[in-house]
């Protein structure tokens, strides 16, 4: 072989190396995962009724998501079926109550929550919650969260996806499952974070922190 084939040959590695280098440096990160257990988003009206006249929800621990932070209050839910205890309350108050609960849960209440994005209530189930200084009945509210991905603008560039696409989400290890229908969602004031409920977490054998990958949008 001559010279001028080697060094051909030669140039020819050199690229595909660095070629597969680049590739490898701008391809995004994995998304960490967040494990959502039951839990209920209170207005401030409500905030009133179940734990008293000027209660201020108390902060234990801030989330992930800027602003939020679970509270050291908790209710009760309880269903034509069943009664689920220690419902955590998430801070801070919202315009409109909302329950987010797992299949499993609506199975235990004997009610019926939609799968629905957060704040689609309209015709979602209803049910009695009760706290500390009294019990209200929240007629729609109820709902099973679809899963979603959290996303800055920036994050949402480096995906190449857009606000209320739906992609497929790709898990690791020995359950590893494709979670199909993830819907992301795009806001300034949100952080990475792929959201499932606790049936789906337990389903993939996934844990808070561990990483997903979009592998399809």
């Amino acid at each position: 072989m001559d010279e001028k084939a080697i060094e051909n040959i030669i140039n020819e590695v050199i690229y595909a190396l660095h070629k597969d280098n680049v590739a490898v440096r701008n391809t995004p990160a994995g998304i960490p995962v967040g494990v959502s257990n039951r839990h209920i988003h209170l207005n401030a009206a409500d905030i009133t009724a179940l734990f008293g006249e000027g209660h201020q929800l108390k902060n234990i621990k801030n989330l992930k998501q800027p602003g939020q932070f679970a509270a050291e209050e908790v209710v009760t839910l309880v269903g034509p079926k069943g009664v689920i205890r220690n419902v955590r309350v998430l801070g801070p108050a919202r315009n409109q109550s909302q329950i987010e609960i797992s299949r499993t849960d609506s199975f235990m209440l004997g009610i019926k929550a939609p799968l629905r994005e957060s704040g689609n209530l309209s015709g979602s189930a209803g049910v009695l919650v009760a706290g500390p200084a009294g019990a209200i009945t929240i007629k729609e509210g109820s709902i099973c969260a679809a899963r979603h991905i959290h996303m800055t603008p920036d994050d949402a560039r480096c995906y190449g996806v857009d606000d209320g696409q739906k992609v497929m989400v790709e898990t690791e290890g020995e359950r590893g499952v494709v979670f199909k229908e993830v819907v992301i969602r795009v806001r300034p004031d949100f952080c990475l974070e792929f959201h499932i409920d606790i049936d789906e977490a337990n389903a993939a054998d996934l844990t808070n922190g561990a990483s997903v990958n979009i592998v399809k949008c």
